[in-house]
């Protein structure tokens, strides 16, 4: 079996790239990519606009801004989904095996009633605030932006109970064995 080499005897480059899968990106990922997307498009306008025609459109700052929170809370139950979270699992490896998996049960429940909690409470600010609040430049009520925040808190609870699931039904979670990924199902 020959080994392929990347540069030749004759110098010349050969790489091949790996076949891109898409096929396990989960929903919220696409809608990450569009918003992105969006995101980029609008500050590509902004800087046309600012830049070339040296006339600024005032919309696109505050609009760039709100598709920026987006991004970033529907995103985030990206990394829940793939379990990416910081953690600190020094301690896992000097405690008895049977504390480690129960405080890494602690952990999934805790972090599944965070997510809850914060879709409850921003569920309550929506209905505090109501449509009368307006965003600043452009004629929209606040709820839009809130309501992105929403969608990304109650997708990464979503998330947290597959993972949570999957810890369960394993038998260990990535705090206890973190050479493992959550693809190593």
């Amino acid at each position: 079996m020959t080994e392929e080499k990347i540069i030749d005897d004759e110098g010349h480059f050969h790489a091949q790239d790996e076949a891109v899968d898409l096929s396990d990106t989960i929903a919220e990922g696409w809608i990450a990519l569009a918003i992105f997307w969006a995101l980029g498009l609008t500050v590509f306008y902004q800087f046309v606009t600012r830049y070339v025609m040296n006339d600024s459109a005032a919309w696109t700052e505050e609009v760039a801004r709100y598709m920026l929170i987006g991004l970033v809370f529907i995103g985030a139950a990206i990394g829940v989904a793939k379990n990416n979270q910081i953690q600190v699992d020094f301690f896992y490896r000097h405690m008895p095996a049977a504390m480690g998996r129960w405080l890494s049960r602690a952990v999934d429940v805790l972090r599944i009633a965070f997510f809850v909690a914060a879709a409850v409470m921003t569920v309550q600010m929506m209905l505090k605030i109501g449509s009368n609040t307006r965003m600043t430049i452009v004629d929209a009520p606040m709820n839009i932006v809130y309501a992105l925040c929403l969608f990304g808190f109650v997708a990464m609870t979503w998330r947290s109970v597959q993972v949570a699931r999957i810890h369960w039904r394993r038998g260990y979670s990535v705090l206890e064995r973190p050479e493992t990924t959550m693809a190593d199902r």
